[in-house]
Formats: C-alpha cells, sequence, structure tokens
C-alpha cells in the first residue's frame, strides 16, 4: 500500500441506503490479510470490495474492537460470513492476541487512517472557493511598512479594515474563476493564500487608520489588494464524515482540476459546480460519467462528428441548433453517458465543491459529469 500514516487520524462514520447494506466480494479477496505499515482502511477494502467507500459494513460484527476505526499494523484481519451469509472482516485474536482496552482508548500514532489526509490537506490550507461579492467585503493590503515586491517574515503590511487584535489572520490572493458550465456565471473564484501574519494594530477605518499585521508565514509575493480572512476560517475537515449517496438526483459537472493537468486518476482532487445549495454533503459519493461521442450517419456512412467533412459538420450543427435529428439521408446518433469512476465530496462552498477522486475506469477530465442517476 503506497499511503503512509499520519499523525491525525481521519474516522468515519457511515450510514447507507438499503442498496448499500449489499456487499459484494472480489473473487480473488483473500481469507486473510495482515495489516502492513503504510495500509489505510479505504485500501484495505479495495482487495476485499468493488466499492471500498463500503468498508465500515465490513466491521459490524467485529467483537475485539469497541472502535471499527482502529487497526494497528501486524493485526491479522479474517473475512467469514454471518448467519445471514454477510461477508464481514474481523480480527483475527488467535493470530495475534490482543488487548480490547487499548483498543478503545489507543495512546500512540501507529492506528491505521482511513483515507489519506495529507492529500487533502493542502487544499484546506491554501486553497479557498469564494464568492467574488464576499472577497469584495474583506478587509485588503494597502502597503507594506517597506517599498519592496518581497516582503518576509518580520516585516508589517497595513490593511483597510477593522481586525481584531493580536489575531492571527490568512491572506489570499483572488485567482481564476471557476465558471459553470452551462451558464457561463461565475460560480465562486479560487483563492491561494500567500502569508500568515498577526494583528498589532486593530485599525479604524472610520477615521482613516489601517491596521497593521505583522508577518510570520510568508509563501508568495503580497500585492496591494489581497485580502484578509482570520486564520482558521475555511480551514476545518469535519472530524466525522457521513460517507453516503445522496437521496436526490445529483446533476454536475467537474469545472476545473488543482493540479491544472488535462487527465488525472484516483487520489487526484478537482473542483465541482455543485456546493451547499444543491444540498451536497462533505462525504457524498458521486459516480463519474462521460459522455460518449456523436456519430453522424450520412451518406458515407456512420463516422464520429470530429471525423466528419465540413458541410456533415454543418448539417449536424444546424439540426442540433434547430432541435430536428435529421433529413433523410442523413442522422444525428447522440450517445448514452457512460461510468468512468467515483468522487467523494470533502469540502463544500455555496456553490462549488472539491472532490476527491476515489475509483476510476480511464483518465478523468474536466467537463466530466458528477451524478447520481
Amino acid at each position: 500500500m503506497k499511503y503512509p500514516l499520519f499523525a491525525t487520524m481521519l474516522a468515519l462514520s457511515v450510514t447507507f441506503p438499503s442498496l448499500a447494506d449489499v456487499l459484494t466480494i472480489k473473487k480473488d479477496a483473500p481469507k486473510q490479510y495482515v495489516v502492513k505499515k503504510g495500509d489505510t482502511l479505504w485500501d484495505i477494502s479495495g482487495i476485499y470490495l468493488q466499492e471500498p467507500w463500503q468498508w465500515p459494513e465490513l466491521w459490524q460484527m467485529n467483537p475485539q474492537i469497541n472502535n471499527p476505526h482502529l487497526i494497528y499494523p501486524g493485526d491479522a484481519l479474517s473475512l467469514i460470513y454471518d448467519e445471514h451469509g454477510n461477508p464481514r472482516l474481523v480480527v483475527n485474536s488467535g493470530y495475534k492476541k490482543l488487548s480490547p482496552h487499548g483498543r478503545i482508548t489507543p495512546k500512540g500514532k501507529n492506528a491505521i487512517p482511513t483515507l489519506p489526509l495529507e492529500l487533502l490537506r493542502p487544499y484546506l490550507t491554501y486553497e479557498q472557493a469564494i464568492d467574488a461579492k464576499e472577497i469584495a467585503e474583506k478587509p485588503y493590503i494597502l502597503g507594506a511598512n517597506v517599498n519592496t515586491k518581497m516582503n518576509t517574515e518580520g516585516h508589517i503590511v497595513y490593511v483597510k479594515g477593522d481586525l481584531e487584535l493580536h489575531e492571527a489572520y490568512a491572506i489570499y490572493r483572488k485567482g481564476q474563476e471557476f465558471i459553470d458550465p452551462k451558464t457561463n456565471a461565475v460560480l465562486a473564484n479560487n483563492t491561494q493564500l500567500v502569508a500568515v501574519g498577526r494583528v498589532f494594530r486593530k485599525g479604524d477605518v472610520a477615521n482613516g487608520v489601517p491596521a497593521s499585521v505583522k508577518l510570520e508565514q510568508v509563501k508568495q509575493e503580497i500585492k496591494p489588494a489581497d485580502f484578509l480572512m482570520p486564520a482558521m476560517d475555511g480551514q476545518l475537515l469535519p472530524a466525522y464524515f457521513n460517507i453516503h449517496r445522496p437521496e436526490q438526483r445529483v446533476n454536475g459537472t467537474i469545472i476545473a482540476s488543482v493540479s491544472g493537468l488535462r487527465e488525472f486518476s484516483t487520489m487526484d482532487i478537482v473542483v465541482l459546480n455543485l456546493g451547499s445549495e444543491q444540498a451536497i454533503k462533505e462525504g457524498h459519493i458521486l459516480d463519474i460519467e462521460r459522455q460518449s461521442p456523436t456519430v453522424f450517419d450520412g451518406r458515407n456512412g456512420p463516422r464520429y462528428k470530429e471525423d466528419s467533412n465540413s458541410l456533415e459538420k454543418l448539417v449536424t450543427n444546424a439540426n442540433e441548433f434547430f432541435g430536428v435529428e435529421a433529413d433523410e439521408d442523413t442522422q444525428v446518433w447522440h450517445m448514452p453517458k457512460e461510468k468512468v469512476g467515483e468522487l467523494m465530496v470533502f469540502k463544500v462552498y455555496n456553490n462549488v465543491s472539491y472532490a476527491l477522486i476515489v475509483k476510476n475506469q480511464h483518465p478523468i477530465r474536466v467537463g466530466d459529469f458528477a451524478v447520481i442517476n
């Protein structure tokens, strides 16, 4: 397994709809597995299940562990079936002597985590998706005590805003717009952390007195108009995820990838045009679907639209624009969408959210759909 242990364990409590109670064990799943250093519960579940996010269902009959999230390197896991034929994964006490009390209240840092939290951490610490109107209302940088482009630790910056004395503030820069592909509306702006400082003069905007902030950490150049937020705003991941599929239908789109690459894969982070206003929550599991290419069936036989000649494309586009499918010589075939992966939402804003790709059959791309049908 490729993910290291983390100082902080990400625990998950899970509620599944009725369909999620039916677990399908892989044909090549081992009867016993010994936990190794670097394993995650997600990885181990992938050995046994087609859908690793269903992993808590495997632990319902484990009598040795009060908290089923806590297993350790060296534990032997055995696959059994209950009286109803449901598969269960339990710690094999005959393989290694357990200490139930120690499991209930672990003291060390060696417990196996559920997800690789270190992959999510940068998008909790350095990335925010904030409405432009909200950004416009934030305190912002006026200048510094030195006329230089690169302010460093110990420098002082002056802020238009009434700030809380002695409080830590994060300084962000407004970045790319997240655009809804259907409406072309700006959903939010990506913002990046540039520095952190602490207030030693709180300021008085009404009387023209700027707040004074001493820089404690600087990631990159600080510019006028960079805005400030309390350091912890938007930084906290829920202690418990309720991992489940939404009960309502969902129809969204992957609108950006934080890596900026053209294609991405499992454990990469993407941005969706779905947020709290669309009833999206942290822990939601969504399918990733891709539109199959349109086929133009004309005089020269079936061909993909992209491979058609200019006249055929013109006819196709005209048919689509006017809402008609074909004339007697031409026909446009709109193919269905097909599932290419799954993702888990882990951070939600008003109209956008960040999600972790947890499964993919093909490389995932911007423009693929995030759906629950």
